[in-house]
């Protein structure tokens, strides 16, 4: 890809997940900054080799330099750090040295971060999920203000964290629900099963095994057959066999009711959270 600069402020599980695969796809240059100097030094020595050229900065330096400039700090935060850059962001923009912005923040629309940020520049919001940190990730993506070309950029320096889409704003906070929240839902399932089969006699580090291998080839066969989940789970249940069996007895205990009720609460809380 060509050779840019990825700069992140906010050195978290998620800025860490980010800047790897960054460094992973092969961007020219990435930029560490966080609150805790130690922690982005820490997360350089192990981003070191791996094809990027990794540096700690300050939160105006990453400002001052990065293509890509990602904004890892928490909603609440958010106002304050982009107000520390505002000046480093207005000099670069009045010198015509473009930068996007790249918010990650629960809530935080397009418009406010611009507002934060004190004026209309362009921005990549997204939405990344945990399994990111393993090239297994979702990103949900919106852009505003934002070139072809710079989206193209963009997903070429994510494109080791995992699958990208790009949707209109108004969605984000949807789809965060699922594929955001989502890993917690399906660990507290992961586990369920696993607790399942240890009642049953087998022990704990093989019934975890298995439970998170069915997930996870459950989920790639989704994906690659494009075949919808009632129809490869009508495929599994045989008449009279333990599969509908066991079918039933989620359904007694509301499975999918619940599950429902879980992603619109999340997406309810999520909406909160911008309005606060």
């Amino acid at each position: 890809m060509s050779e840019k600069t990825f700069g992140f402020i906010g050195c978290g599980n998620m800025g860490g997940a980010l800047a790897t695969a960054a460094c992973k796809s092969g961007v020219g240059r990435v930029l560490l900054a966080n609150r805790t100097q130690a922690k982005a030094e820490a997360l350089a020595a192990r981003l070191e080799g791996m094809g990027a050229a990794v540096a700690v900065a300050e939160n105006a330096g990453v400002a001052e330099e990065a293509d890509y400039i990602f904004l890892g700090v928490k909603p609440q935060m958010m106002a304050d750090m982009l107000g520390s850059i505002a000046p480093v962001l207005a000099a670069r923009a009045r010198a015509g040295r473009r930068f996007v912005l790249v918010t990650m923040a629960a809530g935080l629309t397009v418009a406010r971060i611009r507002e934060m940020a004190g004026a209309d520049y362009p921005v990549i919001r997204i939405m990344p999920n945990t399994p990111c940190a393993i090239g297994k990730g979702m990103i949900l993506c919106a852009a505003h203000g934002v070139t072809e070309a710079e989206k193209t950029a963009f997903c070429e320096g994510m494109a080791a964290a995992g699958r990208l889409d790009w949707l209109e704003e108004h969605l984000i906070d949807a789809g965060s629900a699922v594929s955001g929240c989502g890993p917690a839902f399906a660990y507290l399932f992961m586990e369920a099963l696993a607790d399942g089969a240890v009642e049953c006699g087998l022990p704990r580090a093989k019934a975890l095994e298995y439970a998170a291998q069915t997930l996870a080839g459950a989920a790639v066969l989704v994906l690659e057959s494009g075949q919808h989940p009632g129809a490869l789970k009508d495929a599994v249940c045989s008449p009279g066999g333990s599969t509908i069996a066991g079918v039933h007895a989620l359904e007694d205990g509301a499975f999918r009711a619940t599950a429902i009720h879980a992603v619109v609460a999340a997406y309810e809380k999520t909406r909160a959270l911008g309005k606060g």
